[in-house]
Parts: C-alpha cells; structure tokens; sequence
C-alpha cells in the first residue's frame, strides 16, 4: 500500500465514523434528555484521556515535548480551543437545531475554504481536479440539503448559524495541527487536544446531572467516544501524515454520505432521487482525488519529515 493510498484510507474511513457519530447524536439529542454540552463533554474528555494515556505509553517523550516546549504548547492551545473544542461543539449544535445530515452536508463547505486558504497562502491555483472536486461536492451537498429546488431548503437560522460557523471550525481543524503533526505523534496531538477542550467544558459536567438513559442509549455514547470521536479524529490526522490538507479535507466528504444513508435507513430521514446523486457526487470526490497526478501545487503542504509516525 503506498503511503497516498494509505492516507486516502485513513481519511475516508475517519470521516465514516464522524458520520456515523453524527447519526447516533441525532438520535440521542431528539429522542433522550441528553444536552449538546453534556455530550461534548463526555466526548472530549473520554476520548481525550484514552488517546493521552495511549500515546504516553507508546511515546511519553511526545506528550512531554507538547506540553514542555512553548511553541508547540501554544500551537496545541489554539489547535484544541479553535480546531477540536470548535468543530466539536458546533458540529452538535447544528445537529440539534437540524439534522445530522443537513449540519454534515453544510459542515463541508470546508472543502471551498481549505482550498482557497492554500491557494492564497502558497499563491498558486489549485489543480484542476481540486477545482473539480470541490465543484461536485459544493453540487452534491446542495442537492442533500434542497433535494435539487432552492425553494425547499428549510433551514432555522440557528441550524444555518451553527451549520456556517461549523464548516469553519472544520477547517481550521485541517490546517491548524499541520506544523505540530510535522513534529509529534498523532495520538499525542489529537489526545491532549481533546483532553484540553473537555477540560474547557468540564463545568458542564459537574454542575449539570447525568441524563437518564437506556443501556442501548450508552452504547450510543461509547460509539460517539470511542468511534466517532477517538477513531475518527485520530484517522483524520494521521491521514495528513500521507496526503495534503486539501485531499483530506475533501474526503472527508464521507462523513455526510454516511450521516445521511444512516439517517434515511435508521431514523426514517427521507431521501429524494436529487439527493441520492448528491450522495454520489460527493462519493466521486473520493476517486477523483486518488488519481496520481504530477506537479501539485499544494505541494508545500505535504509533510516529508516526521519524528513519529502513528
């Protein structure tokens, strides 16, 4: 398996299981007296604690390199504040206000942002098949969320604030950790960003009480921490190990393929013909972006060198 091939792999199936995730939270948010907050929390800090302990045990030398040298220190700060605790809490936010299939699907736009950020940065066009690429996702999501007729999106404006403000946290989730993965494990990263940002809303746990739920609603919640949460994060930035922020960003157009086909068959979420060729053309995104093709211009975003590598 060549290391592209792998990073494409790593990238998909993470954002498979955010799908997945996404699916489990609609249930639990509108079917259980379960809070957006008190999930999160849950989430951060059970995922954040195994991925720590994990890379301590692998690596103690890069979780002492995090917290001991100042650059990265504040680099994984602004990564866990801005990037992980962000992407996480608006992400939930939207699903309550909408669905898991409509907050997933608005959440990637992110491909159009990470995509000019690089070109601005790096002052190149992107590749045509980035163009391309980003162009079907852009058509596939407004077919998932209109079913093809602008006149049936019906969004409450907190469902598009969140929605908005969740496909930037995505973003800046993409790039911010490039420079910390250049130098640190993975799980190193990804554990105590987590475990920060469930720090950060640890009052949530304390002050409220735990909700009532059935032994299947728990097993719900262990999928969103260990699955969707642990896995997926830590999938989704290995995968950066292998291919550039641009590739992933776009692949991770699975999560909403996958948030959505579990929507429909699960929870009886109905899915029109437009939004099933929405589905494929954010699929197609995928063997696009495998295609080898010669002189990339992101190429300042690959990443050659790492310490260690997950």
């Amino acid at each position: 398996m060549t290391k592209r091939t792998r990073g494409l792999l790593l990238a998909g199936v993470g954002a498979s299981f955010w799908g997945g995730s996404g699916a489990a939270a609609q249930y639990l948010f509108h079917d259980t007296p379960m809070t957006t907050t008190w999930l999160v929390a849950v989430r951060l800090l059970g995922a954040g604690l195994v991925l720590t302990l994990v890379s301590w045990l692998k690596n103690p030398g890069a979780v002492k390199g995090l917290v001991t040298q100042r650059w990265a220190r504040w680099q994984l700060i602004a990564f866990a504040l801005f990037g992980t605790l962000n992407s996480q809490l608006t992400y939930f936010l939207a699903v309550r206000y909408s669905n898991a299939p409509t907050a997933t699907v608005i959440q990637y736009l992110q491909p159009v942002i990470i995509i000019a950020w690089v070109a601005l940065s790096t002052r190149k066009w992107p590749r045509r098949i980035d163009n391309l690429s980003v162009a079907l996702a852009v058509l596939g999501t407004f077919l998932l969320v209109t079913g093809g007729h602008l006149g049936t999106l019906t969004l409450t404006p907190l469902a598009l604030f969140w929605g908005l403000w969740c496909a930037l946290a995505a973003a800046l989730y993409t790039l911010l950790p490039v420079k910390l993965l250049q130098h640190f494990d993975t799980f190193a990263v990804c554990g105590l960003a987590m475990l920060l940002g469930g720090l950060v809303m640890l009052p949530e746990l304390l002050l409220r009480p735990v909700p009532h739920l059935s032994g299947g609603d728990w097993l719900l919640v262990a999928y969103v921490i260990f699955f969707g949460t642990m896995a997926a994060y830590t999938m989704f930035l290995g995968s950066l190990n292998f291919i550039n922020p641009t590739a992933a960003g776009i692949l991770g157009a699975f999560e909403p393929l996958i948030a959505t086909v579990l929507a429909v068959t699960l929870l009886g979420t109905h899915l029109s013909s437009a939004m099933v060729v929405g589905s494929l053309l954010i699929l197609a995104t995928t063997f696009l972006q495998a295609i080898p093709i010669k002189r990339n211009p992101f190429i300042k975003f690959r990443h050659h060198k790492r310490v260690v590598k997950s």
